[in-house]
This record gives C-alpha cells, structure tokens and sequence, in this order.
C-alpha cells in the first residue's frame, strides 16, 4: 500500500519533530517551520519526504504552506503555536494578533482546505495540539489560553460536522513538555524549573515522546472511534495541586 501523506505543523524542533520522526518510517511525513536551512538537514537526517519554510503567523500562511507543498495530506496535525506572558493590559496589540493567527486561525485554515481530499478519499485524521492552558486557564498567559482554549470548540465542532466521513478530529492537551522550552529559554524572569515542578503533581515533565506516542493511537485503526476528544496529558496538572 502506498504511504499516507501527513503534515506537521511546527516541526522542526520540540514536539513537533518528536511526532515528526515517531512517524517516518511508515509514512511520508512533511514537516514546517521557519529556517529552512534547519528544515533542508532535519529532512536529510531523518528520511522526511519534504518541508516548506513558511511563518504561519502570517494570515496567508496556510494558503501559502499548501500551495509551496502541492500535496494531499490524509493526516493533518496542528502544532504550530506561540506563546506570550503578560499581564493583559501590557500585551502588545501585534502579539495578540500574532497569537491569534497562529494559534487558531491557521489551524483553522489547514483543516478547511485539507478536510476535501479527506471527504473524498472518505478517511482522514486530524489532530490539534492544544495546551492545558485551554483547558484550566492560565494568569498573564490570556491569549495564549484563549487561543488554545477555541481550538478545543473548534474539534467538538468539527468531529461532529466530519464523522460520516470517516474521519476523525481530535485535540491533545499538554501541560509542561520536556523541550527547549524549560531546557534553554531564560525563564528566571517569570518562574523556575523547579517552580514549575512543584506545580505537578507527578512532579515530572511530560515527553515529548509520549505526546507523539498518543498522536501514533490517534490516528491508528484502533482509535476510529475515538473523536471530538479533549486529551490532557500533563502529568496531572489538570487535577490541581
């Protein structure tokens, strides 16, 4: 049988390229981000069959991600996101804006013009990545959980309007993944590692590996039934501490 083609948003490091290498060997896995140097070496290392550089922050960037790649893609998952924090009335209106292109909008856009060929081929697979934030609310992150908080509306909505399709839609829910994130950005100014872990009950960050993992049962025939579902996968972080 010939590989299904799938797209990963925001692949070219962190969770994104975890799920993007989880599935290479079994399908032919396009990958997005901004450098395309780095995307030219990542398909190189690991056997991706294509990228396209591209800022999806940008209101056209679907548009221009799909056109720049002429595929069909069976499998489509969302991953791309931004993530600022301020109080609400120091947010700066391009940020919001960015936030809201990025995290929602283009999502959106990607389903709309990919969801066709799925129709057609009456099989399909969509998976957002959303945030625990989106789902317990987080304070000087509003439009960061407001933005992944609509993604969640957006997979009820649309695991109902597809399932006679055959084609499922569904949204995982991170909390603190182990990623360049907490390893490398300079987070003393807001809060620690250690802060941040004694806010999981686990007391552990979650993988990147386990995220790709679920993304692997989602889109298995063992899942077809699962749709219109909120994953949280946050070492317990939704349960409060």
């Amino acid at each position: 049988m010939d590989k299904k083609n799938i797209l990963i948003t925001g692949s070219s490091r962190g969770i994104g390229l975890e799920i993007a290498k989880h599935f290479a060997s079994d399908f032919n896995v396009y990958i997005t981000g901004r450098g395309e140097k780095r995307l030219d070496e990542l398909c190189s290392k690991y056997g991706f069959a294509g990228y396209s550089a591209r800022d999806l922050s940008l209101t056209d960037g679907a548009e221009s991600l799909l056109f720049a790649l002429n595929k069909d893609f069976d499998i489509l998952i969302n991953n791309a996101g931004v993530y600022f924090y301020n109080a609400i009335e120091n947010m700066l209106p391009e940020d919001i804006v960015k936030s809201i292109v990025l995290n929602s909008l283009t999502p959106y856009e990607l389903i709309r013009r990919t969801v066709p060929y799925m129709k057609k081929q009456k099989w399909g697979r969509i998976i957002n990545i959303g945030s625990i934030s989106g789902v317990m609310g987080e304070a000087y992150a509003s439009v960061y959980s407001m933005t992944k908080a609509s993604l969640i509306g957006l997979t009820k909505s649309l695991a109902l309007e597809l399932a006679q399709d055959n084609i499922t839609v569904n949204i995982i829910n991170p909390g603190w993944v182990d990623t360049e994130l907490i390893n490398n950005e300079n987070l003393d100014e807001n809060f620690s590692k250690d802060e941040i872990l004694e806010t999981i009950p686990q007391k552990r960050f979650v993988s990147p590996s386990e995220i790709a993992s679920a993304c692997e049962f989602l889109i298995s025939d063992k899942a077809k039934t699962i749709t219109g579902q909120s994953i949280n996968i946050c070492a317990g972080l939704s349960l409060g501490f």
